[in-house]
């Protein structure tokens, strides 16, 4: 109901992660979620693609990166120059596999370009095309074509699944819930009930396609725990059901080429060893190994000393299962070892246990090597499953590290849970903001910092926040109804951003620093990466408040992108700053070199693309003084700098004995957290002493009331007039408005340009914000898509405002529905 209004407590990562002074773990150290965003696509793979200039010829190009459903190509001839890169759409261009041409009786033929650079076509293409690997023609023809791998696992797809309980036998599961890999499962035969659903990750080594247990030797049976729910004739109607109908709810096994191998393990039966129980994972206790199916899985069971024990904890293990040490491991990492239930007293001796019962401790050599090599720290925040409650994904605070395991303090459980013991390649932990990307709900803590309460109404219940810039041409088609949750193909658009470490480093940041950040960060969404990528730079800067000056967005600028708030800490005090950053992958290559050359650095020491041996731009010949002249005496003329931006060499060639004008920028200067002050400058820095006065005084000058600042540019976005007009659309002649506030529409909003929207709103109250709409370019499809959240979020609107303007985005809806929808 529109007039309807709910009291939400609104959680915000970057609010959070700043009051509790913590950081977020790096996005490289889930390895998982990395492989769920491949798209099957890699760098290198070669293809067949129309010809620019003339569509009825094609030519051979590799893919350079990916980013969900876009390629950026670059036509075999061009070598290392990538002025002449282009991205292209899976679902929308001419891409075919390497042979195709051939195949089909179409001309492949040298484009322009590079005409000069290949004398002879048939020798060239020999040399390239051995041994090359094309991409899948199964990704660019027929139904999975331009499809996000993840997408194809749908509720109602079949799989098979281990029981990890008592044995290897395998029973079929019907996908209830995709939420980025993580599926919930449901017991075929139990459609009617949840008791039994289970969370796993698709590339969980004991989930499998349909057909794996009948290649592999082991029997079809319903887990013991469910058997007894129906007769063994209905579980025989079941299992026949599920063949006859195989092929239609199947799942490529491509999707599975990625699971972690199970190697051969070398235990045996009454061997001892430490281990966590996987459903109650807070403590490491004595376990045994019970039984050895075979060379591959073996079962073990937590040790249990009491007589009257009704049932015991026991689960089928491979090699790589986390949560089984050798005997003493607790003890030689100074963790305490909680004795099995029945024990006699508290001091637990494991030479005492063993002779008690007569058995041996498994070898060292049965256990793999773990490693302290993954990127986590003490106090780092990530997203945890909550191991009690399956269903629920927590805030986690990581308080201690042993080797490649975590314990986790989790916050927000329904129920207080004790600290959890994780391994840190477990596909239940997850890097901050996987919950929203995926549109999951993330528990916030109970005394969580969270923003203000706010009176949000309800426009429309959707679930799926679309930006309006992700509208494109593949939706044009869609039908839209009252019911349907629109997803965007591609959501997670950006690629891997490398920092390429041996790069020149420029005058501002720390090389030192520069070779600690991580290797790559991403993929994901766009926005979310390049903040991260430019709050590394940032904190690897000599002075990070100059770096953060540098990347502001100036006032005068015209406004391109994505205003994002980016923090920085110098000398105990606290800066922030509007940076602006691109939403689509298009840009993203565009935008790292452009951020380069602003920092006055290697145009190549961050992007995309990973620097192997020799940078294109012979950073390492130059000397530093030479590279710096050469990018830094440009400044008029240098990309990505706006209109009337500032340089710090700039203030450096003014004359001494004149005044320096005040400048405007909207760098607030936050209050002094901490007495404390540290300077980390080291001697000699391209920086000096007498550029650090300098920036003192910028530092103290802008520190001045500049949340006057804020508030100017926050009313220069939310009160555009509508005066060009060159893109002043015609008067409005299909919209008629009735007095009871009921639109009838005289043209379908599905097939309406940006300047029919615009024209529409200009009839309306909410004129003032036609402009944001022309500026963002949003069509009447896009117009269908948009919500309060979205509103609120894209255009930067108060609350107010965006409830006004999506009061009239529903009576479109509205009308849409009951005039077009049928």
């Amino acid at each position: 109901d529109a007039g309807s209004s709910v009291e939400e407590m609104e959680f915000n990562w970057d609010e959070y992660l700043e009051d509790t002074g913590a950081t977020a773990a790096p996005h490289g150290s889930f390895k998982h979620v990395d492989t769920s965003l491949q798209n099957g696509f890699a760098p290198g793979m070669k293809l067949e693609v129309a010809v620019k200039s003339d569509q009825n010829t094609y030519w051979v190009a590799t893919i350079i990166t990916t980013c969900g459903q876009l390629l950026l190509l670059r036509y075999d001839g061009y070598g290392e120059d990538r002025k002449a890169d282009f991205w292209c759409d899976i679902l929308t261009a001419d891409l075919h596999p390497i042979g195709w041409c051939q195949q089909n009786k179409k001309i492949l033929k040298v484009p322009e370009g590079i005409k000069d650079k290949i004398p002879d076509q048939e020798e060239f293409l020999q040399r390239v095309l051995k041994g090359a690997c094309s991409a899948p023609a199964n990704l660019l023809e027929g139904l999975h074509r331009g499809k996000n791998p993840l997408d194809l696992i749908a509720p109602g797809s079949r799989l098979e699944l281990q029981n990890i309980r008592d044995s290897l036998e395998a029973w079929i599961v019907n996908v209830v819930e995709n939420v980025g890999g993580r599926l919930k499962l449901r017991y075929e035969g139990l459609e009617d009930s949840d008791r039994f659903d289970q969370w796993l990750f698709y590339l969980d080594p004991f989930l499998h396609q349909v057909g794996w247990a009948a290649q592999h030797g082991y029997s079809l049976q319903p887990p013991s725990a469910i058997r007894s729910l129906r007769s063994e004739a209905d579980w025989q109607e079941i299992l026949k059901k599920v063949k006859e109908e195989e092929e239609e709810s199947s799942v490529p096994t491509d999707l599975f080429k990625d699971k972690p191998v199970i190697g051969v393990h070398s235990f045996s039966e009454g061997m001892k060893l430490e281990a966590v129980d996987p459903t109650a994972p807070f403590v490491i206790s004595p376990a045994t190994v019970l039984k050895v199916y075979n060379d591959k899985y073996f079962l073990i069971e937590m040790d249990d000393l009491r007589a009257e024990r009704a049932s015991s904890q026991r689960y089928v293990c491979h090699v790589s299962s986390a949560g089984i040490f050798p005997v003493q491991w607790s003890l030689k990492n100074g963790l305490h070892l909680s004795p099995p239930p029945g024990y006699p007293g508290q001091d637990f001796d494991w030479a005492d246990y063993l002779k008690q019962c007569g058995a041996e401790a498994a070898p060292q050599s049965c256990f793999p090597l773990l490693t302290s090599d993954h990127g986590f720290k003490e106090n780092m925040k990530l997203e945890a499953v909550n191991p009690v409650d399956p269903e629920e994904v927590c805030i986690a605070t990581v308080t201690k590290l042993k080797d490649s395991y975590l314990w986790l303090q989790l916050e927000g459980s329904k129920k207080p849970v004790p600290e959890c013991i994780v391994s840190v390649e477990s596909m239940n932990i997850f890097p901050v903001g996987w919950c929203e990307t995926n549109g999951y709900q993330l528990r916030p803590p109970r005394k969580a910092i969270v923003n203000k309460q706010k009176k949000i109404a309800v426009v429309q219940p959707e679930k799926q926040i679309l930006s309006s810039r992700t509208v494109h041409d593949g939706l044009k088609n869609q039908e839209l109804n009252s019911s349907d949750s629109v997803v965007i193909n591609g959501k997670y658009c950006c690629p891997k951003i490398y920092f390429n470490h041996r790069c020149f480093s420029g005058p501002y940041l720390n090389k030192g620093r520069i070779a600690e950040l991580p290797q790559s960060v991403g993929p994901g969404n766009c926005v979310l990466v390049l903040k991260e990528v430019l709050t590394l730079l940032i904190n690897a800067a000599y002075k990070p408040s100059r770096v953060l000056r540098e990347l502001q967005l100036d006032e005068e600028a015209a406004w391109h992108g994505h205003g994002e708030t980016l923090k920085a800490k110098y000398k105990g005090k606290s800066y922030r700053a509007t940076v602006e950053v691109v939403r689509t992958a298009d840009r993203v290559a565009e935008f790292c070199r452009k951020t380069c050359i602003k920092l006055e650095c290697c145009p190549n020491l961050f992007g995309p693309q990973m620097v192997l041996d020799k940078c294109s731009e012979n950073c390492s010949v130059l000397t530093k003084t030479k590279y710096t002249h050469y990018y830094g005496k440009r400044k008029n003329k240098r990309i990505g700098r706006p209109p009337g931006g500032h340089s710090n060499l700039e203030v450096a060639m003014k004359k001494p004995n004149k005044r320096r004008k005040r400048r405007k920028h909207f760098f607030v200067h936050k209050k002094k957290r901490s007495s404390a002050s540290v300077d980390n400058t080291p001697a000699g820095s391209p920086q000096g002493s007498g550029a650090e006065e300098e920036d003192d005084q910028d530092e103290s000058e802008l520190s001045h009331s500049l949340a006057q600042d804020r508030d100017k540019r926050k009313r220069k976005l939310r009160t555009f007039s509508f005066s060009d007009d060159e893109n002043k659309p015609p008067s409005p002649k299909d919209i008629k408005m009735e007095v009871a506030e009921k639109l009838q529409l005289d043209s379908n909003p599905l097939e309406w340009s940006v300047a029919d929207v615009v024209r529409f709103l200009k009839s309306t109250d909410c004129a003032p914000l036609a402009r944001i709409f022309l500026d963002q370019e949003i069509d009447g499809q896009a117009l269908l898509l948009l919500t309060l959240p979205t509103v609120q979020e894209c255009m930067d609107l108060k609350l107010g405002p965006a409830i006004k303007l999506c009061h009239h985005i529903e009576r479109v809806k509205l009308a849409f529905y009951q005039q077009f929808a049928n």
